[in-house]
Formats: structure tokens, C-alpha cells, sequence
């Protein structure tokens, strides 16, 4: 669902440009403000979200499925935990819809999709592995589970199989989400080239945080 946000980025706290192919890891506060910028036009961004609190508790795309009785995220969905915890609700959305079935790029999955020649090929996994090995946030490669692809555009087959199309999305369109609880987030800008999520052109993402509201 379309709904536009009344938050002006100047107003933000941070602000910071991902080039594509780049990771993000930050923490959030309860109550504060997140928002991912496509700046160019279907980018896909990979995104994971923990309980900041207890890294096991993380972002569920089964339950979140589930909970709202829709595979696609936009306004007004909430972005459930493992263990049920509401981790960050999407209280604004320009792009209108975004997957949650079609996982994060691989090397070994570039070569099963595309071409034993595409192994080289730097991946979103790859990206998410070196922000965590960097990182003071205690995460281990077996905490890279199911994610996000804000502003990717994966249609649902009749006989329940996924294709990779084109974006929906359009340079300065966005998703804005609210920090439910203390929450951890690692972003990978993906690199893809080899299908149309990111037009076969990778491109800069922006984030932006607004503080709490919270007391």
C-alpha cells in the first residue's frame, strides 16, 4: 500500500549512502525511524533484522507470511521474530511491495541459476559474511537466514514457483520501518547481474534514521 512519509531527512540523526555490492550493519533503538532510499531505481536490498538483545531471536519470513496473510511486505506489515516478537513495523511505503520468498544471492547459486562461469561472481552472502566477520555483534554465518529483498520484484507462478522480473521500483522511492524493540540490522546492496532485480545495474541505496519517540 502506497503511503508516503511526513518525516523530512533533514531532520535525520544518520544519514549514509551503501554503494551497491556494499554491507550495512547498525543498530536501532526502540522507536526510532528507519528508512531505505532506492535512489536510482530497482535496486534490490538484501535486509536481516535480529532482536539486538538475543541474536537468535531474528526476523521470520514464515511467520511474518503467516501473521499477515500475505507474501508480499508493504505499509502496515509487521516484521515478525522467531520467537514472535514484532521487530519493526513498515509504517510507509512508495514502491508499494517487497519479497520475502526469494533469499539472498550466492556464488554457489549463481552457478546453479546461470552459469558455472558466474562463480566468481561477488553475491549478497558473500557481503552479509564480511560485514558480520567485522563486527562487534557476535553473528555467525549460521545467523544469515531468510531475508528481506526490499524493492524486488518476485511474482508468485499459478503452479507455486518464483520468477526474478523487473523492478517496480523507481529512482527515490522508499520503505520506511519503526524500530518495535531494540533491533539489529545487516543489509547487503546486492551485486547481482545476471537478472533483472537490479535492472542488470546495481546501483547506491541511501538509509536514513529519524530518533525515538519513545520515552
Amino acid at each position: 500500500m502506497y503511503v508516503a512519509s511526513e518525516l523530512d531527512p533533514k531532520t535525520a540523526v544518520y544519514s549514509a549512502v551503501v554503494p551497491a555490492g556494499e554491507s550495512w550493519l547498525h543498530e536501532f533503538k526502540r522507536g526510532q525511524t528507519f528508512r531505505i532510499v532506492d535512489l536510482e531505481g530497482n535496486q534490490a536490498v538484501d535486509t536481516l533484522f535480529y532482536n539486538a538483545v538475543d541474536r537468535a531471536d531474528r526476523y521470520s519470513f514464515q511467520d511474518t507470511i503467516r501473521e499477515q496473510g500475505n507474501i508480499y511486505l508493504t505499509t502496515g506489515t509487521r516484521l515478525l521474530s522467531t520467537k514472535r516478537n514484532v521487530l519493526m513495523t513498515i509504517v510507509a511505503d512508495t514502491c508499494g511491495r517487497h519479497d520475502t520468498l526469494g533469499g539472498a544471492c550466492a556464488t554457489e547459486s549463481n552457478m546453479v541459476r546461470y552459469a558455472i562461469e558466474k562463480g566468481h561472481m561477488h553475491a549478497c552472502r558473500q557481503s552479509f559474511l564480511k560485514a558480520i566477520l567485522h563486527s562487534e555483534h557476535r553473528l555467525e554465518k549460521r545467523d544469515i537466514a531468510n531475508n528481506i529483498n526490499f524493492f524486488m520484484n518476485v511474482p508468485v507462478t499459478a503452479d507455486g514457483g518464483l520468477t526474478f522480473e523487473d523492478g517496480i521500483s523507481e529512482p527515490g522511492k522508499y520503505v520506511e520501518m519503526r524500530a518495535e524493540m531494540d533491533v539489529l540490522c545487516l543489509i547487503s546492496n546486492c551485486p547481482q547481474l545476471n537478472n533483472p532485480c537490479n535492472a542488470y545495474n546495481p546501483t547506491p541505496i541511501q538509509v536514513l534514521i529519524w530518533q525515538d519517540h519513545v520515552p
